[in-house]
């Protein structure tokens, strides 16, 4: 914009200047026949033989350019005297000086040159020059004016004001390229700066690697920096959360055996509050160990989750498991590892808990099918059973903590929940509908 702006200016200044200049040359032509008339004025006396009249104006020598004595010839004179025009050239033909000129050429002012605009005798532009001159045998004083037909002159500027808008048309279009391939050049490094951010979000790197320029080198060496004390932070809070699991489940276990002998209502509201005690904590747990899942970067590249080889290790537990029932696995869908920005033991303890409500429910089918989304990098999870499912109305009430919705089976209630929480902290979602087969269908979605 302010290219534009700028070479607007400078064109609109070249053809102003184009123009004055132009017209001081032909300023500079009119100098020379106003001259010649001011000096060839002659007056000659009455004499006898004219009756008496008063002197007469004459001229000793007309100006010598051809295009005052031909008709219309693009240049005139004249002199003029308050309103009258006892002297003009040939080149006004049948034609006379516009009359609306005489107050300007009236305050003329001793010797001064004037300049004034008028219309021609073919109404074409024109500019006058005139001066004011006395003559010493003449009572009033007379005024010298000398015109030039400006058509030319317009047409040369408009001609010159064309050559200057294409040439700076094109400095215009040579500029903007300039300047977008100079903030494409100065911006390139943060262009390197922005794929190396996006290489360590996907794992691909443990740092920002690279050459920078001086000036955005301490930006990457502080965010390496800050890399550093994220991971830093991220071991220490995995510790923790093992730590507070190993301090937290053997006293839960020793107290849950211990309230087991306890007869009446207080042993039942004990066992009830430490069965609280003991979703909450799992629920904790859980939710600690997907946020921490979520910080996986190339540096933790042996722990992340490879989907398809952790479905074929569950499906073969679980068809074990449940073999008395004669239930089939069955997986479908991409067969080739598939590796996910989530832990294994979170990916195990998800696909374990939804795995695992699938055999509980299942008649005598459990469908699994993968499906992988390169371009979105995703990978979608359909977990299918052919139990009796989950009412449309209910399913959402199925995903809340707690929520047993038969009271008869065993369980906390937490196994929807937590499944839910943990892929929600992955950067994905779950989603509860039915299956083909006419039972629960459990579609995950989550990052590659």
């Amino acid at each position: 914009m302010w290219i534009t702006l700028a070479l607007l200016l400078v064109g609109v200044l070249l053809v102003v200047l184009f123009r004055h200049h132009a017209e001081q040359e032909l300023a500079a032509r009119a100098a020379s026949p106003l001259d010649a008339l001011a000096a060839a004025l002659t007056v000659a006396p009455s004499t006898p033989a004219d009756g008496g009249l008063a002197p007469r104006l004459g001229l000793a020598e007309e100006p010598s350019d051809d295009a005052f004595k031909r008709p219309y010839g693009g240049a005139y004179w004249w002199v003029t005297e308050d309103r009258a025009t006892p002297l003009r050239s040939r080149s006004w033909w049948d034609a006379e000086p516009a009359p609306q000129l005489a107050n300007e050429l009236g305050q003329l002012v001793d010797a001064r040159i004037g300049r004034f605009e008028l219309v021609g005798p073919q109404a074409q532009p024109l500019i006058v020059w005139a001066r004011r001159v006395e003559l010493a045998d003449w009572e009033r004083p007379l005024v010298v004016a000398v015109a030039y037909d400006t058509t030319r002159l317009e047409g040369v500027t408009r001609d010159f004001a064309r050559t200057v808008a294409w040439a700076l048309g094109a400095l215009a279009v040579a500029l903007w390229a300039a300047s977008w391939w100079q903030v494409r050049l100065g911006l390139a490094p943060m262009r390197r700066l922005q794929q190396a951010l996006a290489g360590l979000r996907a794992g691909r790197s443990i740092q920002l690697e690279g050459r920078f320029p001086a000036e955005v080198q301490p930006l990457v060496n502080e965010l390496n920096a800050l890399l550093d004390d994220n991971d830093r932070l991220v071991k220490q809070a995995r510790e923790q959360t093992g730590n507070l699991a190993h301090a937290l489940k053997t006293p839960l276990a020793v107290l849950s055996n211990a309230s087991a002998g306890w007869q009446g209502d207080e042993g039942e509201r004990l066992r009830e509050q430490l069965a609280r005690i003991d979703r909450q904590v799992e629920l904790q747990l859980a939710r600690a160990r997907a946020t921490a899942a979520g910080t996986l970067t190339a540096r933790d590249a042996d722990r992340r989750a490879d989907a398809a080889a952790v479905v074929d290790s569950l499906l073969h537990t679980l068809q074990h498991l449940h073999g008395e029932r004669g239930i089939r696995a069955v997986r479908v869908g991409y067969l080739s590892p598939v590796s996910l920005a989530v832990e294994s033991d979170v990916l195990y303890e998800l696909l374990g808990n939804l795995l695992d409500n699938a055999f509980r429910w299942a008649r005598s089918e459990v469908r699994v099918a993968l499906a992988v989304d390169t371009h979105a990098q995703r990978l979608r999870l359909d977990i299918d059973d052919d139990g009796p499912g989950i009412p449309e109305l209910r399913r959402e009430e199925a995903l809340q903590r707690g929520r047993r919705l038969d009271e008869t089976e065993p369980g906390s209630g937490l196994g929807l929940a937590i499944a839910d929480e943990l892929v929600r902290l992955g950067g994905g979602n779950l989603q509860l509908a039915e299956a083909p087969m006419g039972g629960l269908r459990v579609s995950l979605v989550l990052p590659l």
